[in-house]
């Protein structure tokens, strides 16, 4: 196995504070279509003839499934099944593209380097190489001219997008665009000029918010099982064979009730990351992501203990004097009588 490299400078967890977005840019990922550089992920590639049957024994999802122009989302896990990150993988007919957060990186890249030994793999570095253009909202295929992609989640082709080569990679939000990392700037400038409305992060991370999906380095981290994070029914193939950690995740599916949930937050103010939810007198999780929603208000993504199931009133902060409700995701309109 090559691994093109020495290995990569040390990696830190994102510290989120409360994200705003815009009017007009949650306009845009909502109603038309946003702009979102995301070349800051981790990007790499396994080839070779038993790349798929190296990393089927490493991840939760079904990877010797998948057939070319297909993907998956999946995590990889400690042997006690907890997270050491998530990674999106899609199939082509060459090679395996991978791709994470960049806090999880480095996991993912010791892992293939130290259990890959033995298998007729190849591990390619692609985080520089390649740019990565998210584009949101209900008019991103249309924009990208890339419609007639299948529209379910991480099915992807290699298409030309105003004359640069690209993969387009279809999103629960959108559409991502793949492309050498030198043809990233004309990319971004082609894709404004044809009405994509440029967006920061923290529009982006609100609607991500809304929708209830954890991210890792934020929701997620080393301590977390997928099932606590509502991740088995996007992440986790219970037909497969065995994996690292696998013990542990179908233990739990099939025996057990885990001890907390990832659920929402509807908060009376806003709170920050890091601040204690409490049911009565006792602490019951920490606030994770947190957004001022033009739709939803001031609202948070936490890992709640079973003791405040949804519908609860909890109360938020070092003083308590914050308190919110304890919903079930994603984050819906109120129902009226």
């Amino acid at each position: 196995m090559a691994n093109n490299g020495g290995a990569f400078a040390p990696l830190y967890f994102v510290v989120m504070s409360t994200t705003t977005a815009p009017p007009s840019e949650y306009h845009a990922i909502t109603a038309t279509c946003g702009l979102l550089d995301h070349s800051e992920r981790g990007k790499l590639a396994l080839s070779g003839a038993d790349a798929k049957r190296f990393l089927q024994g490493q991840v939760t999802n079904d990877v010797e499934a998948l057939e070319p122009g297909t993907g998956c989302y999946a995590a990889f896990l400690t042997p006690k099944g907890k997270m050491l990150g998530d990674l999106r993988v899609l199939a082509t007919e060459d090679e395996l593209l991978l791709d994470t957060e960049r806090v999880s990186l480095q996991e993912l890249f010791n892992m293939i380097r130290r259990f890959s030994i033995g298998y007729d793999t190849e591990l390619h570095k692609r985080t520089l190489e390649r740019g990565l253009l998210s584009l949101i909202g209900p008019g991103a295929a249309a924009l990208a001219g890339v419609a007639g992609l299948p529209a379910r989640e991480h099915a992807h082709e290699a298409r030309a997008v105003h004359r640069l080569r690209t993969r387009a990679i279809r999103t629960d939000a959108g559409v991502d665009l793949l492309c050498e990392a030198n043809d990233t700037e004309a990319l971004r400038g082609a894709l404004q000029h044809a009405g994509a409305v440029p967006v920061s992060a923290d529009a982006v991370e609100c609607l991500r918010v809304e929708r209830g999906r954890p991210r890792y380095g934020i929701d997620l981290d080393d301590t977390v099982i997928p099932q606590e994070a509502g991740l088995n029914e996007r992440a986790v193939s219970f037909s497969k064979g065995c994996y690292v950690g696998q013990e542990t995740v179908a233990r739990l599916y099939y025996r057990g009730k885990p001890n907390r949930h990832l659920r929402g937050l509807r908060l009376s103010a806003g709170a920050s990351s890091g601040d204690p939810v409490v049911l009565g007198e006792r602490e019951v999780g920490r606030v994770a992501s947190v957004a001022s929603s033009p739709t939803f208000g001031e609202i948070a993504l936490a890992l709640i203990r079973r003791e405040a199931p949804p519908g609860s009133t909890v109360t938020v902060g070092p003083v308590s004097a914050i308190t919110a409700e304890v919903i079930e995701l994603p984050f819906r309109h109120r129902e009226t009588a």
